[in-house]
């Protein structure tokens, strides 16, 4: 490995030992969760934790420096996506440094920027802060945002209010100012089973879904041609995409079940309920009277997800000028994923995304971090506490 400064290299061991904890979304977080409270508790710090219903989980809360207002929010999430399947030429659990990359799952999205935090906490809590260093980690982001709205309720019920919410999401340390909502949606079809050889007793559910798939494509295609269009964003529409299905027993019976899952990204400015209420009406007053000439039994469930909001830019927002006085980066973006920086916004707060690292290394196999973005996020962090320190 190439010379790094002492600061970067504490990044780097500590992120050695966020990767190894599998907190991959299926999982607990807790041994993650409680490496990380008896780390700020060394440190004096102490943390307020929020459990999910079953207390297989929890988001940590935590300040450093005074209990006044004007703080910044750094916000993480623990979890990662699966390995399963992916060709990794490493354990992905472990970091493997080649070539001045730092491969393991989480380097990139994003537990670097956890463990730049981490591993700096010798200097959080020595500084002299005028204003505090909230700690938001989260946990079930990789799967629809679903822990962060308990963390933010917390925040803003017992914390004096922010200035700024920075999370941390892999953007090469450029400030992001907007990013698309998402709303999960499944359905599922209910056929009615017959030989497939007498296709007029039965009712394919595979068949059907194949029919609203197409449907759904076609919405994704008037999105794109009609709009609304943002040019910060690529693409620059809304946008719906089918990415799992499953159904059907055998080759020679027409199916009774199917379900599909789909996502509906939508720029700040558009409005998800309206592809569901369209896509609700085709299958109500399209779709499921002919299937249920066949079959009064016949039915189309659609439960959508609790949508993550969109994050809507807002020029010359506190946070929006704090990361730009820190980063010199002045241009204005968007980005297409969605993140829980949208949630912060929603419950009244100024928020950005920055961190290091690249989304085009998200989710993928052999995912990896530069030493240089560890060292530029080391930089961003020790810069930040020496403003507030001022």
């Amino acid at each position: 490995m190439s010379t790094i400064s002492p600061a970067a290299a504490k990044s780097i061991a500590m992120l050695e030992k966020l990767v190894s904890f599998d907190t991959v979304s299926r999982n607990s977080n807790l041994a993650f969760i409680e490496f990380v409270t008896d780390l700020l508790k060394a440190h004096g710090i102490e943390s307020r934790l929020v459990h999910n219903d079953s207390h297989t989980k929890a988001n940590l809360l935590a300040t450093i420096g005074p209990r006044v207002e004007g703080g910044v929010v750094l916000s993480g999430h623990t979890d990662v996506v699966p390995v399963d399947g992916q060709d990794w030429r490493t354990n992905p659990f472990d970091v493997i440094e080649r070539d001045g990359l730092l491969f393991g799952r989480g380097t990139a999205d994003m537990k670097c920027f956890l463990a730049i935090i981490l591993g700096a906490l010798d200097t959080l809590t020595a500084a002299p802060l005028k204003s505090p260093i909230h700690l938001a980690f989260s946990y079930d982001e990789e799967v629809g945002c679903l822990g962060a709205p308990s963390l933010i309720r917390l925040l803003n019920r017992e914390l004096p209010k922010p200035r700024a919410v920075i999370v941390g999401e892999p953007t090469e340390m450029k400030v992001v100012s907007a990013h698309k909502g998402i709303t999960g949606v499944r359905t599922t079809v209910t056929g009615h089973e017959s030989h497939s050889s007498q296709t007029h007793r039965g009712v394919s559910a595979v068949m059907v879904a194949a029919d609203l798939i197409q449907f759904l494509q076609s919405l994704s295609t008037e999105a794109a041609t009609k709009g609304p269009h943002n040019g910060l964003f690529e693409p620059p529409h809304s946008t719906i995409t089918v990415n799992m299905i499953e159904g059907g027993t055998a080759l020679n019976i027409m199916a009774r079940h199917c379900t599909f899952h789909w996502d509906i990204r939508v720029l700040p400015e558009d409005d998800p309920a309206r592809y569901l209420s369209r896509f609700k009406a085709y299958c109500e007053e399209s779709v499921l009277p002919r299937m249920r000439a066949i079959s009064p039994a016949c039915a189309i469930e659609t439960v959508p997800r609790e949508p993550t909001p969109a994050l809507r830019a807002e020029p010359g927002s506190e946070a929006e000028r704090l990361c730009r006085m820190l980063t010199g980066d002045n241009v204005t973006r968007a980005v297409a994923f969605a993140a829980e920086a949208g949630q912060f916004q929603q419950s009244g707060l100024s928020v950005v995304i920055c961190g290091p690292g690249s989304i085009t290394q998200a989710h993928q196999p052999n995912e990896f971090i530069s030493v240089a973005q560890v060292e530029a996020g080391t930089r961003f962090l020790h810069d930040l506490v020496a403003h507030l320190s001022r």
